[in-house]
Formats: C-alpha cells, sequence, structure tokens
C-alpha cells in the first residue's frame, strides 16, 4: 500500500497543472455543498432566533395582505379596515389569550436639538414590552396613566437613544420632537436587533397609542394586534377562532369567495415564510454542488484515462515481473480517489474559512454542521473511486505481449 502511494504521489506532482484542473470540479464541488448549505442552516437557525424575539406564545392579526419580500415579512401599509374595536373583539373572544396590544407603526423622522433620524415610531398599550418580550433596560415603559391621559412620552429603542444622546443612559429625561410635537423620553429599551419580520427593534419608538391617535394624528384604525396565549394552547384553532371573529366584524363571506382583508398568523406562519427563501438556497446548493461533482468526476476520469495510456509500458512491466490485476486497479484506484480527495478537502477547508468571515459579516449564529462536512469530505474520496473505476479496470486488462512489442 505505501509503495503504491509513493508511485500515486510522484505520478500525480509530475503533471501538477493537469493534476490542478483535474480537482477543480471536487474543489468546487465540496465548496459548494459546504458553504451554501452551512449558509442556509445559518440563515434557518438565524429565523428560529428572530421567530423567538417576536414574543412568547405570539399570535397576530395583521391589517391586509402579509407577503415575503427580500427577506422580510410585509404587510400593506394602506389598508385601513382594521379597528381599535376589533382588537378588543380579539381579546375577550379568544378564550386561550392571557394578554394583547394593539398596535399602529409607521416611519417618521425624529429630532433632539440638531440632531435628526429617521426611526419606526410604534403606538401601542403599555402592556407591550410584557406580550413582545421587550423590556426597558433604562428608566421604564409609558404606564396606564399615560394612555389615559393621552401623554406625549415615549420610550426609545437604544440605537436610536444613542443617535440623539450619545448613549442609552443617557436619553432618559431628555426632549424629543415627532411632528413638532415635544415628547419626554421615560425610557430606553434593551437590544433586541431584527425580528423574523425584518425590523431591527432597536431603531423603534414608542408612544402611547391614544397619544398617536388623537395628539399626533387623527387616525382611527390600526395595523395589527398582538396576543399571548396560555401555554398549551392549540394555536391552529386560536387562529381559526380569531379568523371567524374578523370575518363576521368585517362583513367578510368567504363562501361566496370574498376575500379577508386582514391576516392571522402564527410564530410557526412565520417561519413557513422565512423556509421559502431556505429551502430555495438548499436547492441552489444541492443543484451548484451536484453539477460540480460531476464536471470534477468528469475531469478525474478523462484524466486517468491518459494517465492509463500515457503509462502502458509501465503497467506492462509490472505484469511483467509479476504484479497482479488487483495490483494494477488498487494503484490506479489511489491515484483518482488521492486526486478526488485532496480537492474535496481543499474545498471544504476554503469553504469553513469562507464561512467564518460570512458569519462575521453577515451576524449569522456560528452553524457547523459535522455531518455535512463528513458527507463533503467522503463523498469526495468517494467520487475519485467511482470516476477511477473505468481506467483502473482499463489497466489492469493491458495485454502485457502486446505493450512490450510495441514498445
Amino acid at each position: 500500500m505505501f509503495f503504491s502511494l509513493r508511485i500515486a504521489l510522484k505520478s500525480l506532482t509530475t503533471h501538477k497543472m493537469r493534476t490542478i484542473l483535474a480537482m477543480l470540479g471536487v474543489f468546487l464541488g465540496a465548496l459548494a455543498l459546504t458553504g451554501v448549505l452551512h449558509i442556509s442552516l445559518a440563515m434557518e437557525r438565524k429565523a428560529v432566533l428572530e421567530t423567538e424575539k417576536l414574543g412568547p406564545n405570539l399570535l397576530m392579526a395583521m391589517s391586509g395582505n402579509v407577503r415575503f419580500r427580500r427577506g422580510d415579512i410585509r404587510t400593506d401599509a394602506g389598508n385601513t379596515k382594521l379597528k381599535l374595536p376589533d382588537a378588543m373583539a380579539l381579546l375577550r373572544g379568544l378564550p386561550s389569550v392571557v394578554g394583547g396590544v394593539p398596535y399602529l407603526a409607521f416611519t417618521s423622522p425624529i429630532r433632539a436639538g440638531d440632531k435628526k433620524t429617521m426611526c419606526q415610531i410604534v403606538a401601542t398599550w403599555p402592556a407591550y414590552p410584557a406580550i413582545r418580550g421587550n423590556h426597558p433596560q433604562y428608566g421604564h415603559f409609558f404606564d396606564q396613566d399615560d394612555e389615559d391621559d393621552k401623554a406625549l412620552v415615549c420610550a426609545l429603542g437604544p440605537t436610536i437613544a444613542t443617535r440623539l444622546f450619545g448613549s442609552p443612559e443617557a436619553a432618559v429625561g431628555q426632549t424629543v420632537y415627532i411632528f413638532r410635537a415635544r415628547l419626554r423620553v421615560v425610557g430606553v429599551m434593551e437590544e433586541k436587533g431584527s425580528d423574523v419580520s425584518g425590523t431591527n427593534q432597536d431603531e423603534q419608538i414608542f408612544v402611547p397609542l391614544s397619544t398617536y391617535m388623537r395628539r399626533l394624528s387623527n387616525k382611527n384604525y390600526i395595523h395589527g394586534v398582538y396576543m399571548q396565549l396560555a401555554d398549551g394552547t392549540d394555536f391552529e384553532a386560536a387562529k381559526a377562532t380569531a379568523q371567524y371573529i374578523l370575518r363576521r366584524r368585517h362583513g367578510i363571506k368567504t363562501e361566496k369567495g370574498q376575500p379577508d382583508d386582514f391576516r392571522v398568523l402564527t410564530a410557526r406562519d412565520t417561519m413557513q415564510l422565512k423556509q421559502q427563501a431556505l429551502d430555495l438556497v438548499q436547492t441552489l446548493g444541492y443543484i451548484s454542488s451536484s453539477l460540480s461533482f460531476a464536471i470534477g468526476g468528469l475531469g478525474i476520469l478523462s484524466i486517468m484515462i491518459l494517465l492509463v495510456r500515457a503509462r502502458r509500458l509501465e503497467i506492462g512491466i509490472r505484469r511483467a515481473v509479476g504484479a497482479r490485476r488487483r495490483d494494477i486497479i488498487r494503484q490506479f484506484l489511489i491515484e483518482s480517489g488521492a486526486m478526488s480527495a485532496v480537492g474535496g478537502t481543499a474545498g471544504t477547508a476554503a469553504a469553513l474559512l469562507l464561512l467564518a468571515v460570512i458569519y462575521r459579516l453577515g451576524q449569522f449564529p456560528s452553524v457547523y454542521n459535522a455531518w455535512l462536512i463528513g458527507t463533503s469530505l467522503f463523498g469526495s474520496a468517494a467520487l475519485g473511486l467511482v470516476a477511477g473505476a473505468y481506467p483502473a479496470w482499463s489497466a489492469a486488462n493491458v495485454e502485457v505481449l502486446q505493450v512490450l512489442r510495441d514498445e
């Protein structure tokens, strides 16, 4: 075996460029298989973490249609059919609801002194932190008295607080301006990052719903309702009940083909919307790696056929001095397997290095799958054995007397 390996290494290093070109397809296949599929796993893990940021046992009713676009979940901002009484009906009508808040979100500039920035303003009820699991880190969230009095107060996301006041802790007690209205900052929220809808929660500002609807604007609609359900709740049953309540209130007759003007979602639904894009990434990864491996296998096959033809004299001499057919087969299988294994190992190593950079720059969780890495390495070596099977068989069946006579 050691002697065969020495011959294999000498043969492969004699024609370096030819060997490198043969290994290139396997290299790209291992790179695609390891890299793309790991990225899809990291995206899936990130989606799970973002879904958890929505809040525990969350059921969402949103106005208009909900669609998946550019990795984020989008709703029809212009839909005004969902009203505050609808939210009250949902909170009273669902027996499994332990709490809930309506909300209305919009993008607007906010100013503090000579500093100005764009942000998403969320008008909601005081129970929002408990429902969404997003609590103040400094100061406090506005309370029920603020909601009842339509108080001009707000809580800032940490990123917005830093932009306007230099640090989150410095923002509490300061003044900001929205629509020329002067609001006092009562708290700064903890860092949460982006949720599954693609919204960066650190760049939000929270105001009492009554304040926005009566003092900052003159709107009588909401964008949605967040509802926290009790542990052990059948989410699909709760979702069906919520749909029934809203269809009855909006006079929607589904038996007549009338479409809903709202969407009720669970955390599982949001994951399914994300999963559509993740499945596409995985499919592309399988296709690209399969094509690369196929090209690599054909490259190794063609190189090994050329090697057999170029080394007919060597094969004849070895057979003449006592080498058996299986020795010749083993020799060429070692060469093709080594060529493919080196290419696959290099491709897998390069993919792992790229993944470390992508995870850091893209802020993805570091996900490494030992089974996937092992499959890439084993598959590369196996591909070389398969591609080298026919050339090895051809070499073992070379006619010794004919070769020696020709030479």
